[in-house]
């Protein structure tokens, strides 16, 4: 007993350092508009100041995504805080555009060292038994951290002084809070390699875990493609469509997105793995015709509804496909196949959002939206279909 709650305390304290990470990369979120303001530049500049992270990320996943298997957990989780320190300077020392996107790759690069190596760590750290609670708090410490960064950004923002700074300056206090909280936590790899031995992979599954992969892969790429989206473009169709300049409220409404995000894993457990990713693609696109509706008439209440049932549906594929991928991976290749994982879902919120800010200017912010929703709408559809067809057989227990 007495063993399992030291494990327990572990990994409850390894997913809290993963929050405060994935906290940093979505930080400057409502503050966009600020440097807009600041430094004079389009809503296709901020789409590429949001995806240079997303590329950041799988630049690290493809170059180093096996690299914690080797090396061990705590050494790229370390470095990968060290990251995430370098960003929040980048940000406090920003009086020019290349600091900005400087910030945003060091983040990308910390996102990117963190997502497979904090989410093995999490797991293996957790007592025997307890692979789906500990799933659960791998995914929650991820898109909580995620929802922590506008929301805490939003409120320093709009009732502290200087908003460009101190929500950078209290995230470098929580990152050297996190790294002495590390260094007092096991390593879980037991035979650790050299660096060397860390060699640059195309992205790549063993055969065994091919089956899993492909629809978890498919539901994975729409449900980040939404919220890569939606946390870009939001707080600019906030301010110039809704008149909303608060960056408490924009910081909010994209938080709800990423905290219902977390209702929708804790779902899973009840579900399965089976039914979560078709039924999630289902809740996906009910989320989309939502945004649709919001973008067609201007309505804040269609918007955060629109987080709210995306964020569900997103959370429901994406501990469905975590779930399913980890256990059909063998646990020498987990961490670089999780790593795989999150280069699809990387790749989604990268291009689509790109995407959005060319067709920003021909068409204006609500075109841009309703045309990618209508994309997304196709890529859910099918998602749903294969999945439905090719359905993921993996179980996950229920985590209460």
């Amino acid at each position: 007993m007495d063993g399992d709650r030291r494990g327990w305390h572990a990994c409850l304290l390894s997913g809290a350092v993963f929050a405060v990470c994935m906290a940093g990369t979505t930080l400057p979120t409502p503050l966009y508009g600020l440097y807009q303001e600041k430094f004079g530049f389009s809503e296709l500049v901020v789409t590429v100041v949001y995806a240079v992270y997303a590329f950041g990320v799988i630049g690290v996943l493809l170059l180093a995504g096996n690299a914690s298997d080797a090396v061990g957990r705590r050494p790229v989780l370390l470095a990968g805080l060290g990251f995430a320190a370098a960003s929040a300077v980048c940000f406090l020392c920003a009086d020019a555009m290349p600091w900005l996107y400087a910030g945003r790759l060091l983040s990308g690069l910390s996102a990117g060292l963190f997502t497979g190596a904090a989410t093995a760590y999490v797991m293996e750290l957790a007592p025997h038994g307890g692979a789906s609670r500990a799933t659960f708090v791998a995914t929650a410490a991820n898109m909580g951290g995620l929802g922590c960064g506008p929301l805490l950004a939003g409120l320093l923002a709009q009732y502290a002084s200087w908003p460009l700074y101190l929500p950078f300056a209290v995230h470098l206090a929580l990152v050297a809070a996190s790294a002495a909280v590390l260094l007092r936590l096991p390593e879980t790899v037991r035979e650790l390699r050299p660096l060397s031995a860390v060699r640059p992979r195309r992205p790549g599954v063993p055969p065994r875990v091919r089956a899993v992969f492909g629809p978890a892969a498919i539901a994975s790429f729409v449900g980040f493609a939404l919220f890569g989206v939606f946390t870009s473009v939001s707080p600019a169709f906030l301010a110039q469509s809704l008149d909303v300049h608060s960056r408490a409220v924009t910081g909010l409404v994209v938080a709800l997105a990423f905290f219902a995000s977390t209702a929708g894993q804790l779902a899973v457990g009840r579900v399965g793995v089976g039914r979560s990713l078709p039924l999630g693609c289902a809740v996906l696109l009910v989320g989309l015709a939502l945004l649709a509706g919001a973008l067609w008439g201007e309505l804040l209440s269609l918007v955060v509804l629109s987080a709210l049932v995306g964020g569900l549906g997103q959370g429901l594929v994406f501990r469905g496909a975590l779930s399913a991928v980890a256990e059909a991976s063998p646990a020498d290749r987990r961490a670089s196949v999780i790593s795989t994982l999150f280069v699809v879902a990387y790749a989604g919120i990268s291009v689509p959002v790109i995407g959005v800010g060319v067709l920003v200017g021909p068409l204006g912010l609500e075109g841009a939206g309703l045309v990618f929703i209508a994309c997304m709408a196709v890529l859910v559809v099918s998602a749903a279909l294969y999945l439905l067809r090719h359905p993921v057989r993996a179980a996950v227990t229920p985590s209460g």
